[in-house]
């Protein structure tokens, strides 16, 4: 294995956002360093884990229309049929709703479950409730897409909770996605929500852990034989 191969597999690349809170992170290091020396080794170790929070690894991505990928690290937390927020304009029927939990230790960067284009994106202001509590879905501050794909129209929701402050969205309506295509992060821990069509059946079971851009969520029309994946 080559040296820059060797290098890449491991240390893994911070997105850019987060480098000028790394540098944040290190310089109030060096000046309580310069109060008490042992206030600049803590301050390096948060420094680091800010480093780590802010990674953004490459992922394998199953390319097939009918599989929905985790748009995000976490846990699957809720599994249900609800009505979608009023601001994606999905109608006032019952969708399945899929929920995964980031806790601060996740990795934040937020991919897009199904290749697509997004017809609409709308943010609401709101609350900073726990993430988990299943009113967070309508309370919350939060971000949603609207992706059209080959099975209609799906919502993917960039939700705040008690610790993050700032939902990133960099895309724009118009513009297509690639199942695993980065989209945008959430700062210090959130959730994100998909909603699908009642014909979508899930592939996980609450409690389980999701890595973005790699596991199945859930899948439309029957299960098939092996599915091709491409480095994101």
């Amino acid at each position: 294995m080559s040296l820059v191969k060797t290098i890449r597999s491991t240390f893994v690349p911070v997105h850019r956002d987060g480098w000028k809170f790394v540098a944040a992170f290190f310089v109030v290091s060096v000046v309580l360093g310069l109060l008490w020396k042992p206030l600049f080794w803590a301050g390096l170790v948060l420094t680091l884990w800010c480093a780590y929070f802010f990674r953004d690894p490459e992922r394998m991505t199953p390319q097939d229309d009918d599989l929905v990928i985790s748009p995000a690290d976490g846990r699957v937390s809720s599994i249900q049929m609800v009505t979608p927020p009023d601001e994606l304009n999905l109608g006032n029927q019952p969708m399945l709703r899929i929920t995964v939990f980031m806790n601060v230790f996740n990795c934040h960067v937020n991919r897009a479950p199904m290749r697509g284009r997004i017809r609409s994106i709308a943010y609401k202001e709101g609350s900073f409730l726990n993430a988990e509590l299943d009113k967070a879905s309508h309370e919350n501050e939060r971000n949603g897409l609207v992706i059209d794909t080959a099975h209609g129209e799906i919502g993917v929701v960039q939700i705040a909770g008690l610790v993050a402050r700032r939902i990133i969205c960099w895309s724009a309506v118009n513009e297509p996605l690639e199942a695993g295509e980065r989209f945008g992060l959430i700062r210090f821990g959130s959730r994100l929500d998909v909603f699908l069509p009642p014909s979508a059946a899930p592939r996980v079971s609450l409690g389980q852990t999701a890595i973005a851009g790699e596991t199945v969520l859930a899948e439309f029309g029957s299960a098939k034989g092996p599915v091709v994946s491409r480095r994101i």
